[in-house]
């Protein structure tokens, strides 16, 4: 036997011993684990952050007339729900806590507090109607046994590098408030688009990612603290977006909700939410669900 095949032999079982140690060792070394959610997180939402109420101060801040339903695109039943709403009936039944909903928690006037409960779970508290909510990272979570008032939300996070954006082919209902035709800013514009606008030199909200949120298993409650209702049959998603500083170094989350409910509504009702960073949670004081008499109606004005 010359001396090239036997080196050509040697080579062969060389290789071939190789490629059995490397396959032993990838069968013996463990998966690799895939990265928490509070790992990949695009923008960091943590902190205590208070609503700014510049826009629907009257139906935010007080507790409108009853059947009071402009802007909200309800149908006839929702109409009709809206109008028959009984503030102390809901008192006498434990119902208070209805406009404190998920479906209306983000509009009530307050502070929310954003926290890590653990790495896939993240944890909101809100001072008005000392409510919390929980957003599940965790695919294999699985909702409550029975319906709660704020329901089981599953996040998921949006972005450069974490999944499908808010741009092109993303969700578009998170730009614009839903306008037909309009991909700049969201929200405002009347039709029950509610909302404010990001600051004129930051129109990309979605720059840098979000936060995209689906709630189900939730209980019935109102849009608004006048007893503008939705029903459990409803969905609701929200996106949250961390807005660039602003030149006087303020933070702001915009938070954009659509609610569809073949029950009450006639076609999507967005709001568009805007809360600040605040230094710290000092001012965080929880209460109690509580909704104040509603303003009284004024007689129309003889001609």
């Amino acid at each position: 036997m010359t001396r090239r095949v036997v080196l050509a032999i040697v080579s062969v079982a060389t290789a071939v011993a190789l490629a059995g140690v490397d396959a032993v060792a990838r069968q013996a070394a463990p998966p690799a684990q895939p990265r928490s959610a509070r790992a990949i997180a695009p923008v960091d939402l943590t902190g205590t952050w208070v609503s700014i109420i510049t826009e629907d101060w009257r139906w935010r801040a007080v507790t409108p007339p009853q059947g009071d339903v402009m802007s909200v695109p309800v149908n006839a039943d929702g109409r009709k729900a809206a109008a028959a709403w009984d503030r102390a009936a809901d008192i006498a039944a434990g119902n208070q806590c209805r406009a404190f909903g998920v479906g209306g928690i983000m509009r009530q006037p307050g502070r929310m507090r954003i926290s890590w409960q653990d790495d896939r779970t993240l944890k909101m508290e809100f001072d008005a109607g000392t409510q919390t909510r929980l957003l599940h990272f965790d695919r294999a979570a699985q909702p409550p046994s029975e319906k709660t008032w704020q329901g089981f939300s599953v996040a998921t996070w949006e972005g450069p590098g974490v999944g499908r954006g808010a741009g092109p082919g993303g969700d578009s209902r998170v730009r614009a408030g839903g306008l037909p035709g309009v991909t700049d800013v969201p929200g405002g514009g009347g039709n029950g688009l509610r909302g404010s606008p990001p600051p004129r030199q930051e129109d990309r909200i979605d720059s840098g990612g979000d936060l995209k949120i689906v709630t189900t298993d939730f209980r019935a409650g109102y849009l608004r603290k006048n007893g503008v209702p939705y029903s459990e049959q409803a969905s609701i998603t929200e996106y949250i977006h961390r807005l660039p500083t602003h030149p006087n170094g303020d933070v702001w989350l915009e938070v954009i909700t659509i609610v569809e409910d073949p029950r009450y509504l006639s076609q999507p009702f967005y709001t568009s939410t805007n809360f600040r960073l605040e230094p710290n949670d000092a001012k965080f004081t929880p209460t109690p669900c509580e909704t104040a008499p509603p303003l009284p109606v004024r007689p129309a004005a003889k001609q």
